[in-house]
């Protein structure tokens, strides 16, 4: 039987060389978590071999229940009769053996019912799941409502909504978007007021919520009557009951087994989570990055999913008496995807370690407060951590998202025009691909997110470590490659902040976005490359290609056919 854990040698891995020690042991509370539950880890090893043991139950529901399913889920989708949403058979079927297999709580704490994990391994989980059927990503991917429950609300909230989720009695949804009100998140319109009991309820309509129909849902609302701005919103927890009508299905082009809907909100009853006015620029932010990182992973594993569908048509397909797979123009495809497929890996995990980071030291930073004591150098830890993740999240978003889109473009044009037939999964991981460089942000929108953190070159003492360090070998080329490309970056940085515009800088992002995650993609590869031979092949794919596309970057900043983006309205006629 195929195991989609144990069949994917680079996620493996991976896997193998996690570092991730530190944010076990908070997770843990230093092990002593296994002193109320008898079946929580007593160490580190432990933990891993626990980790191992999920994934691999993962891995093989993915593979032998979940894609046997998707292209059936794909032509049933999800139907409305009567205000009620019912899945396809084959969502009922694989969202039923995860829930029994008590997969739904993955990072809630065990006093909720849940596994307790890191978001790392959380990452790994989706990857999975989205290889085998990318719209179940939709439903197994939502956990993060429930850690922001559990972040943000009351002890009273938790208890009642993370047990409901986390054993899979119910499914749940983030209603954020309006039809008014799609990126721009703080045009958002929907009422909440306090009726004259002082109980909360929701008045208004939402549309293109993932899952809408879920029973658990997160509300972004305008909480303070007369305000047009981010400060006048909250974020509210409510049930989809009868107060709530799905008004519609969209009849999207893609991940057709997860129900995108419009909702109508009836003066719902609402429970205020958090303090009013934190809903957007606080809450839901967090919500959106833990979201992102998911869309990272679900980028990855139809990445994953569309390269093994090209592998295996060009190996079987003959033409001209021979394999496809041995033309070189062909071939040359294959291992581009492969290498855009292992770099983008080393860039989600990395991303899902700093994350993960971040989140655990906020932890032990409160259990300290707590118990009165100082935490100053965890403070200071805390701060670069949170840097670095406002910084990758928006990268990795926007990197991953791109590539799975071309990644299923190749593999469609391996297979040529019976790609193009829905008797082939390739046509169905195409449509799939589409929607994740949109939701959760579009690519432009992290573009821009990211661009403060590399102007403001937050990396930079990582890549001075970086610069000192001596490779060796084969991989001492490759390094100063690497300095060659931060080179580039500094100078077309300096070029950019010298010309004191605005607009030139935003209309420059993208390409010093780009040029920043070359060099930390490339450096992560470096590394990998001096634990495993493997590796040199695919630091020296992408470093001298990124090298490559550096000079571009650095050329299209410069020249001045770039700055006829500063003329737009007088080309654009």
């Amino acid at each position: 039987m195929p195991n989609f854990f144990t069949d994917n040698e680079d996620l493996l891995f991976h896997f193998d060389n996690l570092n991730i020690e530190e944010s076990v042991a908070i997770i843990e509370d230093n092990y002593r978590e296994v002193q109320e539950y008898p079946y929580a880890p007593t160490d580190y090893q432990d933990a891993i071999e626990n980790y191992r043991l999920i994934l691999g139950i993962i891995g093989d529901i993915a593979a032998n229940v979940v894609a046997p399913r998707a292209a059936d889920v794909d032509a049933e989708g999800s139907t409305l009769k009567d205000g009620k949403v019912t899945y396809a058979e084959g969502t009922r079927e694989a969202f039923s053996q995860l829930a029994q297999a008590d997969l739904m709580g993955f990072t809630l704490p065990r006093k909720y019912g849940g596994l307790n994990f890191p978001v790392t391994i959380y990452a790994m989980a989706v990857e999975m799941i989205s290889r085998a059927d990318a719209s179940l990503m939709n439903l197994f991917g939502l956990q993060d409502i429930g850690l922001t429950i559990y972040k943000y609300g009351s002890d009273e909230q938790r208890a009642e909504f993370l047990p409901k989720l986390a054993n899979g009695e119910c499914t749940g949804a983030m209603v954020l978007t309006e039809p008014d009100a799609g990126s721009d998140l703080q045009a958002i319109m929907l009422q909440a007021y306090q009726d004259d009991k002082g109980d909360w309820r929701l008045r208004g309509v939402k549309r293109f919520i993932t899952n809408g129909c879920g029973d658990i849902l997160l509300v972004l609302a305008r909480s303070e009557s007369g305000t047009k701005d981010a400060r006048g919103l909250s974020l509210f927890a409510c049930y989809g009951d009868d107060s709530v009508k799905v008004r519609r299905i969209e009849n999207k082009l893609g991940i057709h087994g997860s129900p995108t809907c419009e909702l109508q909100f009836n003066d719902t009853p609402a429970q205020l989570i958090g303090k009013r006015k934190f809903g957007l620029i606080k809450y839901v932010m967090n919500l959106m990055n833990g979201a992102r990182l998911g869309v990272s992973a679900q980028s990855l594993g139809i990445s994953q999913a569309a390269y093994e569908e090209a592998l295996k048509y060009a190996r079987d397909r003959e033409q001209f008496g021979r394999r496809i797979y041995d033309i070189p123009v062909v071939s040359n495809m294959l291992i581009d995807m492969r290498v855009a497929l292992e770099s983008n890996r080393s860039l989600l995990y990395s991303t899902a370690r700093w994350v993960d980071l971040r989140e655990r030291l906020e932890e032990q930073i409160s259990r300290l407060k707590a118990e009165g004591k100082a935490a100053n150098e965890l403070n200071a830890r805390l701060k670069e951590a949170t840097r670095i993740t406002a910084l990758l999240t928006p990268i990795t978003k926007y990197l991953l998202s791109e590539s799975a889109n071309r990644i299923c473009y190749d593999s469609l044009q391996i297979h040529g025009g019976t790609g193009y037939m829905k008797e082939f999964d390739i046509e169905r991981l195409a449509r799939d691909a589409r929607i994740t460089n949109i939701y959760e942000g579009t690519s432009q929108l992290q573009i821009v997110a990211a661009t403060g953190g590399v102007i403001n070159d937050v990396l930079v003492t990582y890549f001075e470590k970086k610069e000192e360090y001596v490779y060796k070998g084969v991989l001492t080329k490759l390094a100063d490659h690497l300095k060659e490309i931060r080179q580039i970056f500094l100078e077309s940085l300096k070029y950019v902040i010298d010309k004191q515009d605005k607009y030139f800088q935003d209309v420059a992002a993208k390409e010093l976005v780009e040029l920043y995650s070359f060099i930390y993609t490339g450096y992560l590869l470096l590394d990998e490359a001096e634990i495993e031979s493997r590796k040199v092949f695919i630091a020296n794919r992408y470093i001298v290609s990124a090298l490559a596309r550096a000079t571009s970057h650095a050329d299209a900043i410069k020249n001045e056919h770039f700055s006829d983006l500063l003329h737009a309205d007088e080309i654009l006629i």
